[in-house]
């Protein structure tokens, strides 16, 4: 059951058969009297884009296919910084913040915004199951006089595809009718200072129409919104960023190796480069990427450009490189528990932090995950400490439950996460630490890769 924002029509109850698709022409909707704004997918994207719009004045539908993420929002259990969870308690039962599984709430608000997960299958095939899914229920419901924003990253000329080709179909003159445009999140979980709210925003509208009326539903969510010519113009953007990001973490991660093979800390090398005000930006090495962005993204491109016929070695070579992190930190194991005279297999073995990142609960495509499996493949004991996430399940094994690091000794401990606001004192009595994140410097029998 769902309750509707103030007096907003039932769009999906008074005309389900013209929101169908089965009138060549929709008739003009209430909705643009609205002001409502539709949220489509609440995840680690959409929840914080409800978040801003809201804080921006908005009344939001926030529409999900999970009951059990809806549930979870409604009781607080969601992945968020404090500010904005409780920004969030304080609107939970509030009439401008409506939570639904009902996709006919979207005929019935002024905006749509389209923030779905893109991820990539395990042979890095772009899987676009949720956003085809997304986009189909958004034109079926689509009214004139709406604004549709996509924001999921996504393939060069989707916004086209999924968007403006079927709204076309449906009798729409995008531009005039509705207006689309394509604009990509950006959203750094768990980093305050990277909030939507301090964040630009990049905006590609089908026509110079549509592009207006995107500023203006975004413009008051973040500090600027900055134009660019279409929605592949804006695709594009989108990922060049995260390549951008890859190619210089596989750089850092190659760096270090060479580093350390001369016997000097690469953090210390990275830093001293850092204080050069130009030509220079900082990365950092570690055990691997996580998250639906550089692990997934840039493989967006690589998929494109194979289909094209085109090569992409930069990109390829560094996505690789990402992809097999992990097995470089599985072998540096070997390495130190065979220094100790101790085989992989009965080894027991503790990850320090299975998140993907610090200040987060979120394991989507953790280093972490591959690491433990292959560990346990391996015959090791594999257990993991991390006080954000509860319990795991790694690819090829059973559920895991976090773990206290003083209930047992232990062979060797990876770090791989360190959570924010922890001691994390006790791995000085550890035999051997392996140290993906670089910065345990003061940390006794210390290993890094």
């Amino acid at each position: 059951m769902t309750t509707t924002i103030g007096a907003v029509p039932r769009q999906s109850d008074r005309r389900q058969d013209e929101l169908s698709g089965d009138l060549p022409v929709p008739l003009i909707s209430d909705a643009a009297a609205t002001g409502a704004v539709a949220v489509v997918g609440l995840g680690y994207v959409g929840l914080p884009t409800a978040l801003s719009l809201m804080d921006a004045g908005k009344s939001v539908v926030g529409y999900d296919i999970s009951e059990d993420r809806l549930a979870a929002i409604k009781t607080g259990k969601v992945d968020l910084p404090e500010e904005d969870r409780s920004f969030l308690a304080a609107r939970i039962g509030s009439e401008r913040f409506i939570l639904t599984t009902d996709a006919g709430q979207l005929g019935a608000v002024e905006s749509v915004i389209i923030c779905v997960p893109t991820p990539v299958d395990p042979q890095f095939v772009p899987d676009l199951t949720a956003l085809r899914l997304a986009c189909d229920e958004v034109v079926r419901r689509a009214v004139a006089g709406q604004t549709i924003v996509l924001t999921s990253t996504t393939y060069v000329g989707c916004t086209d595809d999924l968007l403006v080709d079927p709204l076309v179909a449906r009798g729409f003159d995008v531009g005039t009718d509705v207006f689309v445009a394509f604009s990509p999140e950006r959203i750094d979980p768990g980093v305050a200072d990277h909030s939507p709210r301090e964040t630009p925003r990049v905006v590609g509208g089908v026509t110079a129409e549509c592009a207006r009326r995107a500023t203006a539903l975004l413009q008051r969510t973040a500090p600027a919104v900055h134009g660019v010519s279409s929605p592949r113009a804006a695709e594009l953007t989108k990922l060049l960023e995260n390549t951008f990001r890859a190619v210089n973490i596989a750089l850092a991660n190659e760096f270090s190796d060479l580093t350390s093979g001369f016997g000097v800390d690469p953090m210390e090398v990275i830093s001293a480069a850092a204080t050069k005000p130009y030509g220079f930006m900082p990365f950092y090495p570690g055990p691997g990427v996580g998250g639906h962005c550089i692990p997934c993204d840039p493989h967006y491109l690589l998929w494109q450009s194979r289909r094209q016929r085109r090569t992409s070695p930069v990109t390829e070579a560094a996505m690789w490189s990402i992809a097999g992190r992990p097995r470089t930190v599985v072998q540096k194991v070997r390495d130190l528990l065979g220094d100790n005279a101790k085989a992989v297999g009965g080894a027991r073995v503790l990850l320090v932090g299975v998140a993907y990142k610090p200040s987060v609960a979120d394991v989507r495509e953790s280093p972490a995950l591959e690491i433990i499996a292959e560990l346990q493949e391996a015959g090791a004991e594999v257990h993991y400490f991390d006080p954000l996430v509860e319990s795991v399940r790694t690819p090829r094994g059973p559920l895991m439950s976090h773990t206290s690091p003083d209930t047992a000794e232990w062979d060797l401990v990876i770090a791989h996460t360190l959570q924010p606001g922890y001691d994390y004192s006790w791995l000085n009595s550890a035999p051997a630490v392996l140290d993906t994140t670089y910065r345990l410097h003061d940390v006794k029998n210390r290993k890094i890769l």
